[in-house]
């Protein structure tokens, strides 16, 4: 029983090292707080992906009173949960594949930027054009102009094993 529960504890503190790390990288002043908006690529960072819908409820626990910044302490206990839960995990490679190729009716193996960025803009949960663009200046193939969506695939998915 002693040994379980020291393999818990290890757990729990290998994953809150894990939030410490990631939440440092945006702690700019080194205040132990980060702005509101660097949460969402917090958490993707850790494996996790929550809807928007979601990501604003856990923003709305954590945030210190309105005022756009979160601090460490409120940050960890809610982000130790989520991530020792299994919560908002990642969507299965194939399910990805999938999805794109449905988008890709001629069965090209890439998507046009301005196909990607028309159904990521008015479809679903939608990227605003700023979103758009950084997306694209770091994924779409600059030479032919395409998003090539097996290759995007390997960079949104995350080896459940690592």
């Amino acid at each position: 029983m002693a040994e379980s529960k020291q393999s818990a504890e290890a757990t729990v503190s290998d994953v809150q090292k894990k939030i410490r790390a990631a939440f440092e990288a945006f702690d700019y002043e080194s205040n132990n707080t980060v702005d509101v908006r660097e949460i969402g690529t917090i958490i993707y960072s850790l494996g996790c992906f929550p809807t928007q819908a979601d990501l604003h409820d856990l923003i709305a626990e954590v945030e210190e009173d309105q005022t756009g910044y979160i601090h460490l302490d409120s940050f960890l206990p809610v982000m130790s949960k989520v991530l020792l839960e299994h919560k908002f995990p990642p969507i299965p490679e194939d399910l990805l594949l999938q999805a794109f190729e449905v988008l890709d009716k001629e069965k090209k193996g890439y998507l046009e930027p301005e196909e990607l960025t028309k159904y990521m803009t008015q479809e679903g949960e939608l990227f605003t054009q700023e979103e758009m663009d950084e997306m694209l200046t770091a994924l779409a193939d600059h030479e032919k102009n395409v998003v090539y969506y097996k290759d995007l695939i390997n960079q949104l998915t995350i080896d459940p094993d690592m």
